[in-house]
């Protein structure tokens, strides 16, 4: 049932501008035209649409696929402040909070990047900044001398304690895995108390935070079992919160394929979650299988904010295709680069 009944001015008028912003990306059909095309092609398509700008602006520094996706990245960390700034009220607070994950991306990308000495340049090509570190905050972790200046002067306390708590010890094993998980246990635990804070349209946005731990949690059930057997570690691994509990993927780990699948079909609601499921019967690629899951994550979205058209619903759901699409894009131009059939490439998008 659609809930038309709430919804301040000022959100309905921010709620129908997302609905305007997400008529206009792009289109399977699109894609699929783009899967066919040479990468001179396709390249000069992307320099027509929305990131000419971003493209122009950048083309004394980069050229080829890196001036297409720093271009992209560019445009999307943009887009994302404009929402921020559009937002009113308590839909201003829950975006803020949704988008400090690319926070936890963007440190963690810094991290590894000079624990393996990529130039700063490279490591820079990939960043989004698209949360509370800005383009200025961040050049300036890069430009730090050493991984432990980094998290030193880390301008996010909470982020900061989380990684030097085990920062010693992940240096040593040479991985963050362990501290990316606890980043995103932070991270789901914010939008949780969020969403429980009594705000006008936390309702809404608390529904979603649910289903999207669910959904990064079956996603890491699925790796967790391409890997191999679960560590002592990775019993850590899970993140509270969800409409599954923990205990139920540490089970599932080891179980057959078909348990799996049936067990969590018992767990979920959503339609289009209990269809991504069934199709996981047949033994398929990881990647494979999270492409799945996002696009069932993201048609989940689109009903959500059909049935709260005046909530933080239609914000999330374009905030989300937008980077799919950035992500798509992205994806196109280095598949393209290395030669990779079309059929192989329609593998890695989201669509």
């Amino acid at each position: 049932m659609t809930d038309v009944s709430s919804g301040s001015a000022p959100d309905i008028y921010v709620s129908t501008r997302m609905r305007v912003r997400k008529s206009k990306l792009i289109a399977k059909d699109e894609y699929r035209r783009m899967l066919n095309m040479g990468l001179p092609e396709f390249t000069r398509l992307v320099e027509e649409m929305e990131y000419k700008r971003e493209i122009d602006e950048l083309s004394s520094s980069f050229s080829g696929v890196d001036l297409i996706e720093n271009a992209m990245s560019w445009n999307l960390a943009k887009e994302y402040q404009r929402i921020i700034n559009l937002a009113p009220g308590e839909l201003k607070g829950f975006t803020r909070d949704y988008l400090h994950k690319w926070d936890i991306q963007n440190i963690l990308t810094i991290l590894r990047g000079k624990q393996l000495g990529f130039s700063e340049g490279k490591i820079k090509a990939v960043l989004v900044p698209a949360g509370a570190l800005d383009a200025a905050a961040l050049d300036h972790m890069l430009s730090e001398s050493s991984i432990e200046r980094v998290v030193e002067t880390l301008p996010i306390k909470a982020i900061s304690d989380i990684i030097s708590e085990k920062l010693s010890a992940a240096l040593d094993k040479k991985s963050f895995g362990e501290i990316e998980n606890d980043l995103y246990k932070y991270y789901y635990a914010t939008l949780l108390k969020a969403g429980h804070g009594g705000m006008m349209g936390a309702d809404a946005f608390l529904k979603y935070v649910v289903f999207e731990i669910d959904i990064k949690n079956i996603t890491n059930l699925f790796r967790i079992r391409a890997q191999g057997a679960l560590t002592s570690e990775e019993q850590k691994f899970w993140i509270e919160g969800g409409n599954i509990k923990p205990e139920e993927f540490m089970r599932l780990t080891g179980a057959p394929l078909e348990e799996v699948v049936d067990s969590l079909k018992k767990k979920v609601k959503a339609p289009v979650l209990l269809e991504a499921l069934e199709a996981l019967r047949e033994k398929k690629p990881v990647y494979e299988i999270e492409s799945s899951l996002t696009t069932a994550q993201l048609e989940q979205m689109n009903r959500m904010s059909k049935r709260h058209p005046f909530s933080i619903s239609p914000l999330l759901v374009y905030l989300e295709r937008k980077k799919y699409e950035v992500s798509n894009l992205r994806a196109l131009a280095r598949g393209k680069q290395a030669g990779l059939d079309a059929e192989t490439l329609e593998h890695y998008l989201v669509m």
